[in-house]
């Protein structure tokens, strides 16, 4: 019987990360949802029956090690996917340290503490680990400072990564989405002060085809860095 592969996936709740949940819960892979608390927890149990669910809050870096003591982490990790993701639109001038911190530590520091805890159990099997990153880490836009800067972070996080740990034959895989339909979005365009059309945008679920696509790729090749734009 074959062994099924087992992901654990951040930002499973909404957009990008909702939607490759849903297409490797479909295909009766084990899944390992984080969530920041245990009613989020309790609601990705019941979207995703069968799903084990992980409890730490990304905004609080270092209390995350403390929390996964408490719980029994998987022995087996197939995947690591690092979706979940802030965003607080300001000036430089007008963001205050608060602010750079949580967009840092969400979508910086946790997804590095994140991939420390569940790196043994990828080099055992070999896995992958998949940064969704942003446009905003490839160029940085007057008031995006601050998450371009965590993004921009996020992708020399995954360029060391890759050289560390291809001996260990763990994959590295950073996709760039553009604008994405999603919760997120429509909170940018709020901050923005534009009406939001998601319709306009990429579907989360286009981007989950191209991260299975990394995932799926036979082992004789990796997908390094993967931008994704809105087609219409």
């Amino acid at each position: 019987m074959a062994v099924m592969a087992t992901h654990v996936i951040t930002g499973a709740g909404s957009g990008i990360g909702a939607a490759v949940a849903r297409r490797l819960h479909a295909r009766g892979d084990d899944l390992v949802l984080h969530a920041r608390d245990a009613g989020r927890a309790k609601e990705l149990g019941a979207e995703f029956p069968g799903a084990r669910t992980l409890v730490g809050d990304l905004a609080d870096p270092d209390r995350l090690s403390w929390a996964f003591s408490h719980q029994s982490l998987p022995d087996r990790v197939d995947s690591l996917l690092h979706v979940a993701g802030v965003v607080d639109l300001g000036r430089v001038g007008d963001l205050t340290p608060k602010s750079w911190r949580h967009q840092l530590n969400v979508n910086l520091v946790a997804p590095a503490e994140l991939t420390r805890h569940f790196l043994p159990q990828l080099r055992a099997s070999r896995g992958q680990v998949i940064f969704v990153n942003s446009g905003a880490g490839l160029s940085a836009h007057a008031d995006w400072s601050a998450y371009a800067a965590s993004k921009h972070g996020l992708k020399a996080l995954a360029d060391s990564l890759r050289e560390e740990e291809h001996a260990n034959g763990v994959r590295v895989t950073t996709v760039y989405p553009g604008r994405t339909a999603s919760p997120m979005q429509a909170k940018v365009h709020q901050q923005e002060g534009k009406d939001y059309d998601p319709s306009k945008w990429i579907d989360p679920e286009s981007v989950a085809t191209t991260i299975l696509m990394a995932l799926d790729l036979p082992r004789d090749a990796e997908v390094n860095d993967l931008t994704v734009r809105p087609g219409r």
